[in-house]
């Protein structure tokens, strides 16, 4: 049985934020996030009633018992509304209609309700909808008409995508092209991806803490999610001056797990990111944390955070940025694919333009090579469903 989702009374605010965004909607917002229109929209509820109490302490508003039984009842006729809703939608459909049929009405109107609404209105699980979903039936297009799918991927990804994760995500749609066609048609029409840059050390090991033994020795595949963490921290340049950022990933599969973001680089950032993490994904005992020997990572105030958590702390040799690569190189494609060279005006933009990277387009669109072209949440749902499958 999974976990249920709980989320920060900081990731809230930032949802809210992009939500009420006039170039925005709770839809788009809500789909992006992967989290359902109605979450989003009864926390944008209760901002706009209770303003800053609504979120207290890890994000969870104190109820009395009156206002539990109102929410549970708002909550079930919002139930049975969206099943008559539903049902009007689907009127003209054949009245035995196959599973395709309504696999295909989903889809179309999965921006309007739930899929989980959806599949139990209609009656079909969910797992067969999103079985369906990824499996399309393949098309070959000419060259124009496959240009066409070429400009609508680039410019989806916000002009991120070179040749390869363009013709994973044509895969993906069910439209048949080689590799070799898809890179001819980008160079004819100048479209390429966002280049790497040179790196650049930030790492401050220059301190009388103690250091841990490197226990990853750059064994970056990892079987099991929760298992081996990474971590680190990087500059984040505004007009109003230096912002930083300092993230937890999953080796598993590459997922941001914590991140936060602050005007000073102490020992508090790496904590409250490592604090989202553990908040997040809930892990047993005897996960390994990675990070290079940086004063916040080694500080004691850090380490009796890992220990009080039951991780076990592993650190990257001296100097070597290669050590943890894996972090390395999100930041260096965060600073690629949403920076661009350019300087954030705020340090408020900074952090609503990285939440919006992080939390919609990294963790849950982004194709990574290493984990076949998929996702960082996609990977983890087949993983999970592959799991349950053999048990």
């Amino acid at each position: 049985m999974g976990t249920r989702k709980t989320y920060s009374a900081e990731f809230k605010r930032q949802a809210i934020q992009l939500a009420t965004q006039p170039d925005h909607t709770v839809d788009e917002i809500a789909r992006d996030l992967g989290i359902g229109r109605s979450t989003l929209s009864n926390w944008i509820r209760m901002a706009r009633d209770h303003g800053e109490l609504a979120f207290p302490g890890k994000g969870k508003a104190r109820l009395t018992p009156e206002q539990q039984e109102l929410k549970r009842l708002r909550k079930e006729n919002e139930l049975l509304r969206q099943e008559r809703d539903i049902l009007k939608s689907a009127y003209g459909l054949p009245p035995r209609e196959t599973q395709q049929v309504k696999f295909a009405f989903i889809h179309e109107q999965s921006h309007a309700f739930p899929i989980r609404a959806l599949c139990r209105v209609l009656q079909v699980s969910e797992s067969g909808c999103y079985s369906w979903k990824t499996r399309p039936p393949k098309r070959k297009l000419n060259d124009q008409q496959l240009l066409v799918e070429i400009h609508e991927i680039h410019q989806h990804s916000k002009g991120r995508y070179g040749a390869p994760r363009v013709h994973a995500a044509l895969r993906a749609k069910g439209i048949y092209a080689s590799k070799r066609r898809v890179a001819r048609l980008m160079r004819v029409a100048s479209l390429r991806g966002k280049e790497p840059k040179k790196y650049k050390k930030t790492t401050n090991s220059n301190h009388a803490f103690p250091v841990a033994q490197n226990l990853v020795n750059r064994e970056f595949k990892v079987a099991e999610p929760n298992t081996v963490w990474g971590a680190d921290l990087t500059y984040i340049p505004t007009r109003e001056g230096w912002s930083y950022l300092s993230v937890v990933l999953d080796l598993h599969s590459r997922m941001v797990v914590g991140w936060a973001m602050g005007q000073r680089m102490t020992t508090d950032l790496p904590l409250a990111a490592l604090n989202m993490a553990a908040r997040r994904r809930s892990p047993t005992s005897g996960l390994v944390h990675h990070s290079d020997r940086g004063s916040q990572f080694a500080s004691y105030a850090y380490q009796r955070q890992l220990w009080s958590l039951g991780m076990l702390c592993s650190m990257s040799n001296k100097g070597d940025c290669y050590d943890n690569a894996v972090v390395e190189s999100f930041f260096a494609t965060l600073k690629r694919e949403l920076m661009d060279g350019c300087v954030f005006s705020t340090r408020q933009e900074a952090e609503r333009e990285i939440f919006s990277f992080i939390e919609i387009f990294y963790n849950r669109q982004r194709l990574h090579s290493s984990l076949g072209y998929l996702s960082p949440a996609e990977f983890e749902a087949r993983q999970l469903s592959k799991g349950r499958h053999v048990a």
